[in-house]
């Protein structure tokens, strides 16, 4: 993660720094160190091109990792690098089934049968279309004992004594206003659906204490509901796939750098984290934020690999 700055040899250095693949392991673990902080696991997109892994998130309280929003390729890594364990997690969180955000979920979820977790692991996700599944018809090809692919892993479905079990919520992406997925002493989690395309998608509201962060799946931000679901928090991470002059393919699926601004600004956000970054959007970067900051005055970082973010106290 990279604050943006105006001076353009600062904010090329920057960049530079964001390809590097990896961080040293003190590093890598140091949100575990933080009363309450932000990782980012993956800040890549779909594209093996860059050396960041594809999108995944935790969020740490108290040394303990406790949510993780999606789980796209080079996750599975990225966690064991953050010292993040399946132990202590609340809550998994995916925002739609394209692969970038949920391929190593498997590898992740066979963890299970070296854990001594027993307790249930609410894991929640959108609902389907023709093109796309639910939530629960991915579990089921993924783990389903009858078909599955992974179906040695069947005991993550139903209860055979070896490994916990999941305990799978469906949101409808249609949704436009705020559904709790999570609840618990000082933890609470919402979703709510976002236009991205054809898929359906999901972004998520994550409340600890009186803090807030936002993480927003893929969407092109057609939707003024997403500025309501985001509004006051004190971290908003948006996916910065495209540049200004996309077309409207791709700007069907993704916001537009000033359209990311204008959205930040309209929700009040103190701090915007750009992340899912890809080689059309990396190709001119400095322009790209130049075209967020002129929407939006607020603090601007860039999202690398196994960054921590900590939130305020």
């Amino acid at each position: 993660m990279r604050v943006f700055f105006s001076k353009p040899t600062l904010l090329m250095a920057a960049v530079l720094a964001a390809s590097v693949t990896a961080l040293p392991a003190a590093a890598a673990t140091s949100c575990g160190q933080q009363p309450l902080a932000l990782q980012v696991l993956g800040s890549g997109g779909p594209m093996a091109d860059d050396g960041r892994a594809s999108s995944g998130y935790l969020v740490w309280r108290e040394g303990q990792a406790k949510v993780l929003v999606d789980a796209g390729g080079g996750v599975f890594l990225r966690f064991g690098q953050a010292g993040a364990s399946l132990d202590t997690l609340e809550h998994v969180a995916i925002t739609h089934f394209h692969t970038d955000h949920v391929a190593d979920l498997p590898a992740l979820l066979k963890g299970a049968a070296f854990s001594e977790r027993r307790a249930p692991l609410p894991i929640s996700g959108p609902d389907g279309n023709r093109r796309f599944p639910s939530l629960e018809h991915f579990l089921q090809a993924q783990f389903g004992a009858d078909g599955g692919a992974f179906a040695y892993l069947g005991g993550l479905l139903e209860d055979n004594g070896d490994m916990f079990r999941l305990q799978p919520i469906t949101v409808a992406a249609t949704r436009r206003s705020a559904v709790e997925v999570h609840r618990s002493d000082d933890l609470l989690i919402e979703a709510i659906g976002i236009p991205h395309g054809p898929v359906p998608t999901l972004a998520y509201r994550i409340e600890v204490d009186d803090r807030s962060l936002v993480i927003s799946g893929d969407q092109n931000l057609g939707d003024d509901a997403f500025i309501e679901f985001a509004r006051g928090a004190d971290v908003l991470v948006m996916s910065f796939a495209i540049p200004e002059g996309a077309g409207p393919a791709a700007a069907n699926l993704h916001a537009r750098p000033s359209a990311i601004g204008r959205a930040a600004a309209s929700a009040g956000i103190d701090h915007l984290v750009l992340s899912h970054f890809m080689a059309r959007s990396l190709a001119d970067l400095e322009r790209g934020v130049a075209q967020v900051r002129e929407q939006f005055d607020g603090r601007v970082s860039l999202a690398e690999d196994l960054q921590c973010i900590a939130l305020p106290d």
